[in-house]
């Protein structure tokens, strides 16, 4: 890295230029702090990929100068990445009590949870870490407990907003704590870091409050059972759908594992008010009368395997969903996950539901705040410079207009790249150089193992299917004495490609033939030839480019 030996850096190794997996580094000479840890969701190309999580390798060059990771707020693209980076470093972790509540869930599946220590944090908390100290404001988002971060640096003071909204009547009845915002631009913001999801969306935010009402009345029409679906950490939505079950006495059934712990962790913490009785297992649940009844699930996102995909194409074992039954989807898609969630709506109009969906349902509010908001942000930290983050490139430049329209200099904005290294030294501030970024592939349990040649093997074998030859050759007689045999999947069927098979069977022989007598038996070198013959003559013929498979076997 180019990397001066004093001063201060931040750099990104995740959450700029795209949605998901923030987490940023503050360094200042021997002292590291990191905020955020989160995980993002694979996108169509990444076949058989669970989730990506942030390259952490320069935290693990620089592990003796780590000082601990600051947590903003509980959702999954800001701690979801936590477990795989304490396998590889331990740290201490600082973040607010329901915040805690849920990385705890993760450390324990993780069986990492006795050996990782966590200190809770609120707006009151000062934290010395090295050469850096921190401290926090209230802000509000679609989850309780969420924090600004104010880190007093020698080269000045850096703030980092996390996700934020100014709801003024949120329902959770947590502020944003505009006077404290005032206090700290007031003292001097050397350098901004705030969120940019919003950033193309003019106007304000509005207020979560207006959802309850919807729900409320969507509950009330529905004819048989309701089926809503959300973002399991979206504690205040969650809250609003218990209340309506109540008000328009229904039980509520939970489906997916994230619901079940996260509603278990914010009862117990206090965040979510439940009556007693009120949450009935699934087998319970199928002996109401369908009036009576309502299921939260997971899958706003279009998952695959969460509940709601799985209901949508009637495979989960425990639920189906009805004629006439009501389907509401409380969220809006993240970039990327359009595709999918429409495949689920499509699917459940055919089942002949009612689905209620989209902007204009008025079941959803962004926890993210737009234009206005944004530069409301900006004005109450008057910083001197700024980057944008939390965002796809098109909103972290909406961001800079924004910045430069309420008075900040364009020369001191920094769009950055995951990796980008901004320098302060002395008072100058820099893009200087870069740090390793990037994303580590989650496969089932294998974390990183899954790199680009696999990834193309599996999108070849997606399109273009395997083609398998196998031949069995003489060891002594330097001859073949079987085969070839071959086996297609994906490629062509079999039965129905007779002529094409004997073609590619009489190219193996030929081509077995001529490197014996050439008296070439080096099996790298025959697999290699085969292939490549193999590969032009399919192509010639199909126009298509399978995995070409020889096992050769010497007897």
């Amino acid at each position: 890295m180019m990397q001066s030996k004093e001063g201060l850096i931040i750099a990104a190794l995740g959450g700029v230029n795209e949605i998901g997996k923030n987490m940023y580094v503050f360094q200042y000479n021997d002292d590291i702090v990191v905020i955020d840890c989160g995980s993002k969701f694979p996108d169509e190309s990444l076949l058989g990929i669970d989730l990506i999580i942030p390259d952490v390798s320069y935290l693990l060059d620089n592990q003796d100068k780590v000082r601990a990771l600051v947590v903003t707020h509980g959702h999954e693209d800001h701690i979801g990445g936590i477990p795989y980076l304490l396998k590889q470093i331990q740290m201490p972790i600082y973040a607010s009590r329901l915040t805690l509540g849920l990385i705890e869930i993760k450390l324990r599946e993780h069986g990492l949870l006795r050996e990782t220590k966590m200190t809770r944090i609120d707006a009151n908390s000062t934290i010395e870490l090295g050469a850096m100290t921190c401290s926090f404001f209230n802000t509000n988002h679609s989850i309780p407990d969420c924090l600004g971060v104010v880190m007093d640096t020698p080269e000045g003071t850096i703030v980092h907003t996390g996700d934020f909204k100014f709801d003024l009547t949120p329902a959770n009845k947590q502020y944003p704590d505009l006077h404290r915002m005032s206090d700290i631009g007031k003292k001097g913001v050397y350098l901004l870091l705030s969120e940019s999801t919003n950033a193309e969306r003019p106007g304000f935010t509005p207020s979560e409050q207006l959802v309850g009402v919807h729900i409320e009345e969507a509950f009330n029409q529905a004819k048989q059972r309701v089926f809503i679906s959300t973002f399991a950490s979206n504690v205040n939505r969650l809250q609003q759908i218990v209340d309506a079950a109540v008000r328009t006495n229904r039980k509520i059934c939970l489906l997916g594992r994230s619901m079940v712990n996260v509603v278990q962790v914010a009862t117990e913490l206090g965040y979510l008010t439940v009556p007693d009785g009120m949450i009935l297992e699934p087998n319970e649940a199928a002996k109401l009368h369908p009036e009576r009844m309502a299921v939260l699930c997971t899958g706003s996102q279009g998952e695959p395997m969460a509940a709601l995909a799985r209901l949508s194409n009637g495979s989960h074992r425990q639920m189906k969903i009805d004629a006439g039954d009501t389907v509401i989807i409380a969220a809006s898609p993240i970039p990327g996950n359009e595709r999918d969630v429409s495949r689920i709506i499509d699917n459940l109009y055919a089942m002949g539901a009612h689905i209620i969906y989209g902007s204009q349902s008025d079941l959803h509010v962004s926890g993210h705040g737009s234009q206005e908001e944004l530069k409301l942000m900006l004005t109450l930290m008057k910083p001197k410079y700024f980057i944008p983050v939390h965002g796809e490139f098109r909103m972290l430049h909406q961001h800079r207009i924004l910045a430069e329209a309420v008075g900040v200099r364009r020369e001191h904005i920094f769009i950055l790249n995951n990796g980008d290294v901004v320098e302060s030294k002395n008072g100058v501030v820099r893009q200087f150089g870069q740090i390793q970024a990037g994303q580590i592939l989650v496969d089932g349990l294998g974390i990183g193992d899954i790199g680009n040649i696999v990834l193309r093997d599996r999108r070849q074998l997606s399109a273009d299917g395997i083609l398998i030859i196998v031949i069995t050759l003489s060891k002594t007689e330097s001859k073949l004495i079987s085969g070839p045999d071959t086996i297609s999947r994906g490629f062509v069927y079999v039965r129905d490609s007779e002529e094409l098979i004997e073609e590619v069977n009489q190219i193996v022989i030929a081509t077995v033939n001529k490197m014996l007598e050439e008296h070439i038996t080096q099996w790298n070198v025959m697999k290699k030839t085969l292939k490549d013959s193999l590969g032009q003559f399919l192509y010639s013929r199909t126009k298509r480019r399978p995995i070409i498979l020889p096992i050769i076997i010497e007897v």
